[in-house]
């Protein structure tokens, strides 16, 4: 039982339970497949140039003004250059958190108050100079836990913080694998919000003097600056960032003579300076970073905005057991199965691109790929090992008892073993005859008598084989085949007779190898029937084997118990030669009431004729049973006399046992209907 329960697919849904355990577990590696995989939907976009600049100090730079950092009226001098060549907002990503070595903060605070720009601010462990109180409207009450927090800010030095038109963070946030993909509008710290520097800088844009934010307990619910209009954030303030948003790009050397009115970024990106941020895009400056976020925030306003649905979770889970359970029950039809399994996983990768190409939803599609992956893989594997080990098992049960490719036909369909069926077959038994001069010649040789007797049951098995045939069992020195089942024959009654004469000639050839070696000789003796049988796997719960059952078998049973008693090799029952007796040469023996029937019935014999015409001895024959018929039983008897040597001897002994029969029945008290019929009284 326990091993009828392992081998079964649905043990499958172990697999599925610990995929789902492991997906609402959402472990640090599950997490990281699902990022990687939204980046793949992200970064499919083609690149879209945006209304952003960057303009890189680069080693070009510092050839011509010498060690970074600058003297500060250096800074000063390429803010004014950037908005004499048309720049509309410049942000200078360069913290000045100490005073100018070279004593030049004023001439950059002059510039930065002559020309509108956009400074940076850290957010850190600890705060260093006053941060710039931010210009924020906040509704409800603040709940820093919900915010992405930190205790501390470092600042600009206050002149040069105070002069700025607008301060803002530049921290980038990496993901748990490293890479950056989402960027918070605002950071909470010392109780206040601070902006973003790219929500910072869309405030100064806008000539706004405030951004607003609505909280509650979870965090954000609503942000926007009022002149620019609503921004979408998850609570804790967070965008997507969109990578196809890409910057056009300068070196502070080779800066193009108009930049038309655009945001243009300044940063680093001279070796050593900076360490590059690790995106989907690969490592890119910080400034494209922030290009990146601003082009995200702008084009937002246009187009749906890049989300994680907050029924995604549910959503993936959900789907992933109803699919799976689904293909678990499709299973039953392997090919129906394995071809629904392709169909529903290859279908989701396309359904995911196509949520994120017209909602911009990022749902994911590699847990419920795994997982029906992983699902599918145990059903099937366990259904091969299942039938396998079935396979093996009727490799092991068959193998000596059917040819090779019926036992081929069972492994491929089990069901003919298994489900049992009622069949229009035909059915032979062989016994072998004069078993105690042989089992006299060996003694206590059994080893001998062992190698004898499979010897024989070679013999008589080959032509069965042969003819596709199936041997049912051997009992001691007898046989039991049938034909027209398993394997579908249509002329099961003439093949098995065929094969039952063969076996008779397959045995005199082992007779003549016998006694070539002076053993005694071996012989046989065979009754079969044709009719309706019960086939399939039969037997208590622990031995069970392929098996008929039915009336038609018992009578051919009889059949053969009775060839000893007709003086003939074998005995055919009257279907059986209804449907053969065209085929083969026949004599009539008698109408038989086997013991334990209740109606008598004509049986027969088949002869060996080898190219022998016996029809003319036949005419006698069937004169003599005419004779015996009307009760004339001592001319039937003085017929058996004459016809000693007819047929080539094969009937003689026949005719000595049915003189004796005229003579037993001249004793009996015959009704006036009586037609031939003999009552048998033992089997």
């Amino acid at each position: 039982m326990l091993k009828k329960i392992l081998l079964s697919p649905w043990t499958a849904l172990l697999t599925l339970a610990l995929v789902v355990g492991i997906r609402i577990a959402d472990p640090t590696f599950i997490q990281s497949v699902r990022l990687r995989y939204f980046d793949t939907l992200i970064t499919s976009k083609p690149a879209e140039v945006i209304g952003v600049h960057t303009v890189n100090i680069d080693e070009a730079a510092l050839e011509k003004y010498g060690q970074f950092p600058f003297s500060r009226d250096v800074y000063g001098k390429i803010i004014t250059d950037l908005y004499a060549r048309n720049a509309g907002l410049v942000i200078f990503n360069v913290l000045a958190i100490d005073r100018d070595r070279m004593g030049q903060d004023s001439a950059y605070v002059a510039a930065l108050k002559k020309y509108p720009t956009i400074l940076p601010s850290v957010a850190a462990e600890s705060t260093r100079n006053e941060p710039r109180n931010p210009g924020s409207a906040v509704i409800g009450s603040l709940n820093q836990d919900a915010f992405v927090h930190f205790p501390g800010m470092l600042a600009n030095i206050p002149a040069v913080e105070n002069a700025a038109a607008g301060v803002g963070i530049i921290n980038t946030f990496p993901e748990i694998d490293g890479v950056v993909r989402r960027m918070p509008m605002v950071i909470a710290s010392h109780g206040k919000l601070y902006p973003g520097l790219a929500l910072e800088t869309l405030r100064v844009a806008a000539g706004d003097s405030t951004f607003q934010v609505k909280v509650n307990d979870y965090g954000v619910e609503k942000m926007r600056i009022p002149k620019f209009g609503p921004i979408a954030t998850d609570s804790l303030s967070r965008i997507w960032i969109d990578w196809s948003m890409v910057p056009e790009s300068h070196s502070l050397m080779n800066l193009p003579k108009d930049f038309d009115g655009e945001i243009v970024i300044v940063g680093l990106s001279a070796a050593g300076l900076v360490n590059p941020v690790s995106t989907a895009r690969g490592e890119i400056w910080p400034q494209d970073v922030q290009a990146a976020v601003l082009g995200t925030v702008i084009a937002n306003k246009d187009r749906p905005v890049i989300s994680r649905p907050d029924w995604a979770d549910g959503a993936e889970i959900y789907a992933l057991a109803g699919l799976a359970i689904l293909l678990l029950i499709l299973t039953r039809w392997t090919y129906v199965g394995i071809v629904s399994g392709i169909v529903i996983i290859g279908a989701i990768i396309p359904l995911c691109g196509f949520a994120y190409s017209s909602s911009s939803w990022l749902v994911d599609a590699t847990i419920p790929i795994g997982g029906l992956i992983l699902v599918m893989l145990h059903a099937y594997g366990v259904k091969f090992v299942s039938e396998f080990l079935q396979k093996q098992a009727i490799k092991k049960q068959f193998a000596g008892y059917c040819s090779k490719e019926v036992v081929e036909m069972l492994q491929k369909d089990p069901d003919l073993i298994k489900k049992g069926q009622r069949k229009d077959v035909s059915v032979l038994f062989s016994d072998l005859r004069g078993f105690t001069p042989i089992g006299e010649h060996y003694g206590d040789d059994v080893a001998g008598l062992g190698k004898y007797m499979n010897g024989y049951m070679d013999a008589i098995s080959q032509p069965v084989l042969d003819n596709k045939g199936m041997i049912i069992k051997y009992v001691g020195d007898a046989s039991m085949h049938i034909h027209g089942a398993p394997i579908e024959d249509p002329n099961h009654a003439r093949t098995i007779v065929r094969v039952g004469l063969d076996m008779l000639d397959k045995v005199d050839e082992y007779t003549k190898i016998m006694e070539a070696q002076g053993l005694p000789p071996a012989a046989m003796g065979w009754g079969c029937n044709t009719g309706i049988g019960f086939i399939g796997e039969m037997g208590s719960t622990d031995r069970h084997s392929y098996d008929i059952l039915g009336d038609m078998v018992s009578t051919a049973a009889r059949l053969e118990a009775r060839c000893k008693a007709y003086g003939v090799l074998c005995i055919i029952g009257a279907e059986t030669y209804n449907r053969t007796k065209d085929n083969f040469f026949y004599l009539i023996l008698d109408n038989l009431q086997p013991k334990g029937k209740t109606v008598a019935d004509l049986i027969y014999t088949a002869l060996r004729t080898k190219g022998v015409n016996y029809n003319k001895d036949r005419v006698q024959h069937e004169e003599m049973h005419a004779l015996y018929r009307q009760k004339k039983f001592d001319e039937a008897a003085a017929m058996c006399s004459k016809m000693t040597g007819l047929f080539g001897g094969q009937m003689d002994k026949y005719y000595e046992i049915w003189i004796e029969r005229c003579e037993f029945m001249k004793q009996q008290d015959l009704p006036a209907n009586w037609n031939g019929e003999f009552v048998a009284h033992e089997k």
